[in-house]
């Protein structure tokens, strides 16, 4: 038997050139290029620059007489300190604490229904996901309609439901009822989205679980606990902290609330979002329209890294 004389001699393998090595580290970093452009521009920049106008008596209209000032911590105290604040961050926490468990249930369960081997199956899932398709400025003016006090088909409904024993409510004039208004419609809006991720998460479980839980009789109750729900954790977490996310976002219904009429305390349903663009645009108050801009960002911050502890700490089991 002959040998490789290239073996014999101790001939190491042909090196590649350093070019196509400095080549090939760069590769990636050009394909990424145009999305991290992005993120610097639209993410990186304004962040950075909300950050230093939260130092300043920055307004939107300024005048040269007298300019822009450093004013240091003073737009964070005056921020800790304003009732409207608080009470801005009360209602994000109530709308994001009621909202996210219901919404994420209620999109697992219609994923549940939409996975099953039915006729017309593919119809309900366009159906359920047609709300998320379309503007929330345009739902949220149709909602407003469905609340009017009067003819309004909310309220018609309530009375069928209720035999008559419950009369008309002003439900964007109510200062207890103005916010579950603006979460039913937050609800019926962006339940479809969850309810697509939730459906992915379904279809990627082995059958042969399902299978194997069959043979050991298990009922489709117990598969559902132990089989589906385990499956579906990460998917689960995903939904949650996204839900979370978007719930802090809250403003287009809102501002279209505060626009239509005479709508309730402004206080009973304003959130973070909508209290920086008034402060902003409205009172031009730049510097502590970004000071306000730079506690929301810290608490999406929070989130995201609570998402990415629990992630971890699921990849480690």
């Amino acid at each position: 038997m002959t040998s490789n004389p290239a073996l014999t001699s101790g001939a190491s393998a042909p090196s590649i050139p350093s070019s196509a090595k400095r080549k090939g580290r760069l590769t990636p970093w050009f394909f990424a290029a145009p999305g991290l452009t992005l993120l610097l521009l639209f993410l990186v920049l304004p962040f950075l620059l909300a950050l230093v106008l939260s130092f300043t008596d920055q307004r939107l209209v300024t005048n040269e007489e007298i300019g822009t000032h450093f004013v240091g911590l003073r737009n964070y105290i005056r921020l800790f300190d304003d009732d409207s604040f608080w009470a801005a961050l009360r209602n994000n926490f109530f709308f994001v604490v009621i909202v996210t468990p219901i919404q994420s249930a209620l999109a697992l369960l219609l994923a549940l229904l939409v996975n099953q081997k039915l006729a017309g199956a593919r119809i309900f899932r366009t159906i359920y996901f047609m709300p998320v398709a379309t503007t929330m400025a345009v739902v949220a003016v149709v909602w407003s309609l469905l609340y009017a006090p009067d003819q309004g088909v909310i309220n018609r409904l309530v009375g069928v439901l209720s035999f008559g024993m419950v009369g008309p409510q002003d439900w964007l004039r109510n200062p207890t009822l103005v916010m579950p208004a603006v979460m039913l419609l937050s609800i019926w809006q962006g339940v479809g989205f969850q309810m697509l991720v939730f459906l992915a998460g379904l279809q990627s479980i082995p059958l042969d679980l399902y299978e194997a839980a069959k043979l050991d009789g298990a009922t489709a109750r117990q598969q559902f606990l132990y089989v589906t729900l385990p499956m579906l954790k990460n998917t689960t977490i995903f939904v949650l902290i996204t839900t979370t996310i978007y719930a802090f976002q809250l403003f287009t219904q809102v501002q279209i609330i505060a626009n239509s009429g005479t709508p309730a305390p402004v206080d009973s349903f304003r959130t973070m979002v909508m209290l920086m663009v008034q402060e902003g645009f409205s009172n031009g108050k730049i510097g502590y329209a970004s000071a306000i801009s730079v506690v929301f960002f810290l608490i999406v911050l929070a989130i995201s890294l609570v998402q990415r502890l629990l992630l971890k700490e699921e990849r480690a089991v």
